[in-house]
């Protein structure tokens, strides 16, 4: 009988803080910078520069613990991690290893119908490093600073974590937990929350763990899982063709879908860590505590309870509203306008993300205001409009966010409500066809669908398709 094998996973995932500027200066945080603007002595490393806390920093992640259920480090304190490396101009890191600011807490993920705690073992705070920009042509390597002491919480969990679908969800739950605290915009793609994938693999029903490796440059969930099937499949291949597995990072190539090894995993004291000499420890006061915690939002869980309770849409729709804290916050804002929960999470489940899909966009760069979509819905509900030029409203409010109302007016898109002009435009449209009014008279009712549309084409969109095709009936009878 062939060997069973489980897959232990932890993760160290960095989330990129949505302060406007760096943790120890005050140069801004902004993503998409020239090279090297976004920078001061302090960032660059000068001899001499001194660093000083920026206190939103220590408040988004005091609240990123509150809400993964840790405890609060209230005197907690810096260290220096020290290694050489191009994109540390420091040639340390300034982090936390021996009092971080917060231990001990879990997320609740749901996979199928299973419920499980992925406990968090700490979380701290610390720097982000600078970018090495690597051009092959040139065989040289430039380095951009502007991301050099941008602010991240590491939030590192236990390896409880048994499959790519549980570290999927745990790491679901994280993003929707920092997006609906305003602490991170949790972007993959810019690098703006990042995940470092632990794993080893033993065989079923063993108690000591295996040797695990470190598995980097993992830019999407998808890029992610790939990672840890790969990287599983390599582990049990070493461990059947009687290898052992080496501990160390390993860099993931997703267009090659594998792994090449980049060193040796570093354990703390590779990093000489001590205290920062700069910067006085950090004394969080319950006084402290409980003013973060009356801030905190209401989260996607408390949200879903009461859409159900207060909004007649379905569970799905639900689901995906809430999925995005932009998507919910337009929802409520739009709904609480227009009084019609229904219409909104249409718009919203339908035209929306169809357009959020074309633009290759994500719903946190929507930028419409949910005035514009109700006044489109106003007017669409009281026939000024048809569904057809709504839509086509919708791209204008969706792209440019136009006010719909002045929209409608200055290209003349109102629905045509002359029965005299409507019956002229019919006359001509069944003169002009008179296969279909034949096929119509005959029994074959899709017929009058043809004529509708030729209808509605004669009358550039701007006519009641239920009005047209009730005159039409009447017309041809």
């Amino acid at each position: 009988m062939a060997k069973q094998y489980e897959t232990v996973i932890g993760l160290e995932v960095h989330v990129e803080l949505a302060t406007k500027t760096k943790i120890f200066c005050g140069c801004s945080t902004a993503f998409g910078g020239a090279p090297n603007t976004h920078t001061c002595p302090v960032c660059t490393g000068m001899p001499g520069s001194l660093p000083v806390l920026n206190k939103q920093v220590v408040e988004y992640a005091a609240a990123i613990g509150l809400a993964t259920n840790c405890e609060i480090t209230q005197v907690c304190k810096f260290d220096r991690k020290n290694y050489f490396y191009p994109d540390n101009p420091q040639n340390y890191q300034i982090s936390q290893l021996y009092l971080p600011i917060a231990r001990n807490g879990y997320v609740e993920i749901e996979v199928g119908e299973q419920k499980k705690k992925i406990r968090i073992h700490e979380m701290h705070m610390e720097e982000d490093a600078g970018k090495l920009v690597h051009d092959e042509w040139d065989d040289t390597s430039l380095v951009d600073y502007n991301r050099s002491g941008v602010p991240l919480v590491e939030i590192v969990s236990e390896p409880d974590m048994r499959s790519a679908d549980e570290v999927m969800a745990y790491l679901e739950k994280l993003r929707l937990i920092i997006q609906y605290l305003g602490a991170s915009d949790c972007k993959l793609q810019e690098g703006s929350m990042r995940a470092d994938v632990n794993l080893s693999v033993r065989e079923v029903g063993a108690s000591e763990f295996g040797t695990r490796t470190e598995m980097k440059n993992l830019n999407s969930f998808k890029a992610i899982a790939r990672a840890i099937d790969g990287e599983r499949q390599r582990q049990i291949d070493l461990i059947e063709a009687g290898r052992a597995v080496v501990q160390e990072t390993r860099r993931w190539d997703d267009n090659k879908e594998s792994s090449h090894a980049m060193r040796s995993k570093e354990d703390a004291q590779d990093y000489r860590y001590f205290p920062e000499p700069d910067l006085v420890p950090i004394v969080i006061s319950d006084e402290w505590i409980a003013e973060i915690k009356a801030r905190q939002p209401e989260f996607r869980t408390e949200k879903l309870e009461r859409y159900n309770r207060e909004f007649d849409i379905p569970r799905y729709d639900a689901e995906i509203i809430t999925n995005s804290k932009k998507m919910a916050d337009i929802f409520e804002a739009t709904t609480a306008i227009c009084g019609k929960p229904k219409k909104v999470a249409n718009w919203l489940m339908v035209e929306t993300l169809r357009l959020l899909k074309e633009r290759g966009q994500e719903p946190e760069d929507i930028c419409f205001a949910p005035e514009h979509l109700a006044k489109l819905i106003e007017l669409t509900e009281a026939g000024t409009i048809n569904s057809s030029v709504a839509k086509e409203v919708f791209e204008k409010i969706f792209d440019e966010n136009v006010d719909p109302e002045k929209y409608v007016e200055e290209k003349g898109l109102k629905i045509v409500q002359d029965d005299g002009a409507l019956e002229e435009v019919l006359k001509k449209v069944i003169a002009d066809n008179p296969q279909a009014v034949t096929d119509y008279k005959g029994g074959k009712e899709k017929a009058l669908g043809a004529l509708v549309g030729q209808t509605m084409k004669a009358m550039k969109g701007k006519a009641n398709p239920g009005a047209v095709n009730k005159k039409l009936r009447e017309m041809l009878a």
